[in-house]
């Protein structure tokens, strides 16, 4: 976003979508108080939730533009997510408990690509222990916290687009293009395991939601001062 850009404290108490760039071992729901502080807006919330190490594209959504998560939630997203191979964590990324440390084999591209062809599509994906999914009424990762685990059904997701941009000895960045409901964590492990060699990831950013682009997003703190400013502008700071 444009250092030059600002943004209407009329359109935050109205309606008003505002894509953020959500800065690393920040939960969502940091970003939306942050900014609920910092507008006075009452009504805010995100339309799709990024784990705290993940970055990139945060939907907000201010006062009556509430009424559009629903909506803005079943668009579909894209990633792009750098893999470690090698490893798996009971998170299925960087932050968890490293439980499986194997040695990378020497993969060719055809190799690897052939792993990829798999989950192009429709798939059938066994969601994280580490989710916000509930088991009889209590969240995954409260009983995953716990050590606890619990069966999970499959569920159907579609990849749409799967794309290798980098690789080296121990590591795959990938391009996902995917639909609601789709775990990067758990694409992760599951390539790995079909690699043979076991996968975690070190690094996730949604660079778009819809037609909503990061390249269009908000730098955060940049947002804090421009409604800030805004305020002081109108008298209301």
């Amino acid at each position: 976003m444009s250092e030059q850009a600002t943004v209407s404290l009329h359109a935050l108490h109205e309606a008003a979508i505002i894509p953020v760039d959500k800065p690393e071992n920040w939960t969502s729901f940091d970003v939306v108080n942050k900014l609920r502080r910092v507008s006075r807006v009452k009504k805010v919330g995100h339309a799709g939730t990024l784990d705290p190490f993940a970055t990139g594209l945060l939907l907000i959504c201010f006062s009556k533009a509430t009424k559009q998560i629903q909506t803005l939630m079943e668009l579909q997203k894209e990633y792009v997510c750098t893999q470690t191979l090698g490893k798996e964590s009971d998170t299925h990324d960087r932050t968890g408990t490293v439980v499986k440390d194997a040695a990378v084999p020497e993969f060719s591209d055809a190799e690897i690509e052939s792993v990829l062809q798999m989950y192009r599509g429709e798939i059938q994906q066994v969601p994280p222990m580490y989710s916000a999914i509930k088991h009889k009424g209590v969240r995954l990762y409260e009983l995953a916290r716990k050590g606890q685990s619990v069966e999970r059904a499959p569920r159907p997701v579609t990849i749409y687009e799967l794309e290798l941009l980098a690789r080296d000895a121990d590591s795959l960045t990938l391009r996902v293009v995917c639909s609601r409901g789709t775990y990067i964590r758990a694409l992760a492990r599951d390539i790995g395991r079909d690699l043979g060699c076991g996968a975690l990831v070190s690094s996730l950013k949604r660079t778009r939601v819809g037609s909503y682009s990061l390249e269009n997003a908000w730098d955060l703190p940049a947002l804090v001062e421009a409604i800030k400013e805004q305020r002081l502008s109108d008298g209301s700071l």
